[in-house]
């Protein structure tokens, strides 16, 4: 099949006159800038030849904007257009007729491709990904710098969301990596922000345990009122003084409440992101290692403690599916860090945790991945958890069929 097409090119204007037009006018104005000073300055006064001067100066200044301008509009430029053989004319092309095959070469040679193909084809390209990672990274870190009560916050948790979303529906594997790399590094970023508040936290709360021991003294309850008076007032009186000498100017040292809180939420939002994504096996191995921020949850602000509860449920949820394979070694270290936060956190007393659904939804994961695991890993994850159990007031997780079926399987591997 033959292949006749015209193939016309027009000169391209050249950007020297954009460019020269550009500065003329910035010049222009400045002299009617300093010309109208002047006048305003010197009205009262007559003028001299310097001034006549600049005057003048300034209308043939204006007046070469326009002759620029009428060249721009009307007589189109072209470098080429210099050269001694070089025309304006219009140049028709009609490649040889070829094959069917050789047309369809030529079709798919001269067809615009899409900006995927150009990003996964041409190596030229091929950094486009990586960038799309940077950005996507870059987005992430800002979430934990911008305060969660300003406005353009949720902008960037859209924006970071879009992004996602977009990679996501494309398919790709290049594209779905770059949310699992970003996401992942975000997450390891904000557990560590973390972990550093909460830290700090426990530190300005070293009262807690002279509180309690207060509290068991006569007209103790009292007393410890009078403490955490005191307290309260200690932490305003040092916060005013570091503000007054200027060495209260980091970030995550405006509140020690407000900080915990608003990284444990960015850090379920990324939980979740990354179980929509199907990269939460990426949360539960750092989860796994966070034995720090598991201790320190049990005497976090019950907001905080919620958000660690929910995160460590939504973790423990999906480590019972069957498409999700993670070693048994960060199995057993996720039961033994969070299994104690549940039966001992405040389980909600002025919000709810989670749900009834969602509840037996994790005791039933729990109890699935107990049973894969080794006898002796076994023992330990149900030992503590019978200790936790029984000295909490709370009633969940209840893994009484997990404790008796070790039980029955021990029975019957001793004869």
């Amino acid at each position: 099949m033959a292949l006749e097409y015209s193939y016309k090119t027009k000169p391209s204007r050249s950007r020297l006159l954009n460019s020269v037009f550009m500065s003329t006018v910035d010049v222009a104005a400045k002299s009617l800038v300093s010309v109208a000073s002047n006048l305003k300055i010197e009205s009262s006064y007559r003028w001299k030849p310097r001034d006549h001067f600049k005057f003048m100066l300034m209308l043939m200044t204006w007046f070469s904007v326009w002759v620029i301008r009428l060249f721009i509009d009307y007589f189109p430029f072209s470098p080429h257009s210099l050269l001694p053989f070089s025309s304006n004319l219009q140049y028709d092309y009609a490649p040889p007729s070829s094959s069917s095959s050789s047309s369809m070469a030529i079709l798919s040679t001269y067809s615009t491709p899409s900006s995927m193909d150009l990003i996964l084809q041409d190596p030229f390209h091929a950094f486009s990904v990586d960038a799309l990672g940077r950005v996507l990274t870059n987005i992430l870190s800002l979430l934990n710098e911008i305060p969660a009560s300003s406005r353009k916050y949720q902008f960037a948790m859209a924006m970071a969301e879009k992004i996602m979303d977009g990679n996501f529906s494309e398919g790709h594997d290049e594209l779905m990596e770059v949310n699992r790399m970003a996401l992942g590094s975000a997450f390891g970023r904000t557990l560590r922000l973390l972990n550093r508040s909460l830290e700090k936290q426990q530190g300005s709360n070293d009262f807690i345990g002279a509180s309690t021991l207060i509290k068991a003294l006569p007209l103790g309850s009292h007393i410890s009122s009078y403490v955490n008076t005191f307290k309260l007032c200690l932490r305003i009186a040092v916060q005013t003084v570091k503000a007054a000498t200027g060495q209260f100017q980091k970030r995550y040292e405006i509140s020690d409440d407000v900080v915990p809180e608003k990284l444990a939420q960015e850090l379920l939002w990324i939980t979740n992101k990354l179980q929509s994504y199907g990269f939460v096996s990426e949360a539960m191995m750092q989860w796994s290692y966070a034995s720090t921020v598991a201790s320190l949850a049990f005497t976090a602000n019950p907001r905080v403690q919620g958000f660690i509860v929910k995160i460590s449920a939504t973790i423990l949820r999906d480590l019972g599916n069957e498409n999700i394979q993670v070693p048994n070694q960060v199995k057993f270290r996720l039961l033994v860090l969070w299994l104690p936060l549940f039966s001992h956190a405040n389980n909600g007393l002025s919000y709810p945790f989670l749900t009834g659904f969602e509840k037996m939804e994790v005791e039933r994961a729990m109890d699935q991945v107990i049973s894969t695991l080794s006898a002796t890993d076994q023992e330990v994850i149900l030992t503590n958890w019978l200790q936790d159990f029984t000295i909490s007031a709370s009633d969940w997780p209840n893994l009484q069929l997990s404790y008796d079926r070790w039980c029955t399987s021990t029975r019957q591997l001793a004869f």
